[in-house]
């Protein structure tokens, strides 16, 4: 019964990275971003004076994670940062018109549909499947790891293949 249960749980668990990898690369397909970077274009999109820390603190990443996926928008010429007006050791970041365009065409992520449908559920069940993915995450030994490692900062082309930046 037991490797039963293990398996069929495999299973679902299979499903899921499917599901993942083929929602990254419509997304790459659609804006040759990567999901953080999307999260993070968005996030940046939305407020009129985004900080860095004001980013990774909604999105739950790291600083350092926010850095490193801010100098790959920059570079791609996505968003840009300016210095603060009335703190100059502030750091502003701002979506380019190019930046607009991407978040226009990019189809829906994964994340969004999971947050939408996950809402819905009533609380009890919210907290059942947290607690089952986070116990999961430690089986599999990533229960330290940052939501958004800095391997997902690299350029997405086109065809959904990694640059090996």
């Amino acid at each position: 019964m037991e490797a039963a249960i293990a398996n069929a749980t495999l299973k679902a668990l299979r499903r899921i990275l499917r599901a993942t990898d083929g929602g990254n690369r419509k997304l790459a397909a659609a804006t040759g971003l990567t999901p953080s970077q999307l999260l993070v274009l968005r996030e940046v999109e939305a407020r009129d004076e985004a900080t860095p820390g004001s980013i990774a603190q909604r999105l739950q990443f790291s600083h350092a994670t926010i850095t490193a996926i801010a100098d790959r928008l920059v570079d791609l010429g996505l968003i840009t940062r300016t210095r603060g007006e009335r703190d100059k050791r502030q750091i502003l970041l701002n979506a380019t018109a190019e930046g607009s365009q991407r978040l226009a065409d990019a189809p829906d992520m994964l994340q969004e549909i999971f947050a939408e449908r996950f809402a819905a559920l009533p609380t009890w069940e919210q907290a059942m499947i947290l607690a089952g993915t986070e116990r999961l995450a430690v089986i599999l030994g990533a229960g330290d790891l940052d939501a958004a490692p800095l391997l997902d900062t690299g350029i997405i082309d086109r065809s959904g293949v990694r640059d090996a930046q």
